[in-house]
């Protein structure tokens, strides 16, 4: 399956403040101080986000033949709007 690197950080984002907003919660019912439950909201947020990231790379770099069949199709231009050049060009000159 292949994802895009935008798509891939929107997904990351996304479990990030999933796991932020559920950790959260637990801390809330805890018997915490309002700062030790934000400074743990927010590591765990970062985590969540870093921890994705470097399963992504790692994944990436696992199968490196399959990343390089998928992008170099992509950043081709396609062959109909290439400008090639006329073969009966050189018979106008004679």
């Amino acid at each position: 399956m292949y994802i895009t690197s935008r798509a891939s950080t929107i997904r990351n984002f996304s479990l990030a403040a999933v796991n932020g907003t559920i950790t959260l919660i637990i801390l809330l019912i805890a018997p915490l101080g309002l700062s030790a439950v934000i400074s743990n909201t927010f590591l765990v947020t970062v985590a969540t986000f870093f921890a994705s990231t470097a399963a992504d790379q790692i994944v990436r770099y696992l199968q490196p033949s399959r990343a390089q069949e998928i992008q170099s199709p992509l950043e081709s231009t396609p062959v109909s709007s290439q400008i090639s050049p006329r073969r009966d060009s050189q018979n106008l000159d004679r």
